[in-house]
């Protein structure tokens, strides 16, 4: 599996997922959020890569919103925030 992130403008971002079944996300990232998460520790492409890593660990990119916001996956799962920034404090 393989995961591609593009900016399309300076929030929104398309991460297409390649799978049995390839699958496109159009997904919105505020600053603020990426700010928050991140502290500018990282790039907005490498923590939605992060982002879909964790997201595909507990569902099919098929499961996946074809459309959201990046701070929609805490509302599904609670442990997002904290298990995003393990991701890159290990990197």
């Amino acid at each position: 599996m393989t995961i591609f992130v593009k900016k399309i403008l300076e929030n929104e971002f398309e991460v297409i997922v390649n799978d049995k079944t390839t699958t496109s996300h159009t997904v919105t990232l505020s600053d603020k959020y990426y700010e928050r998460l991140t502290k500018k520790k990282i790039s907005k492409e490498k923590l939605l890569e992060y982002s879909f890593k964790f997201l595909l660990a507990r569902e099919t990119n098929t499961s996946i919103l074809s459309k959201f916001e990046l701070n929609t996956i805490s509302r599904y799962f609670p442990e997002y925030e904290i298990e995003i920034k393990k991701c890159y404090r290990k990197n």
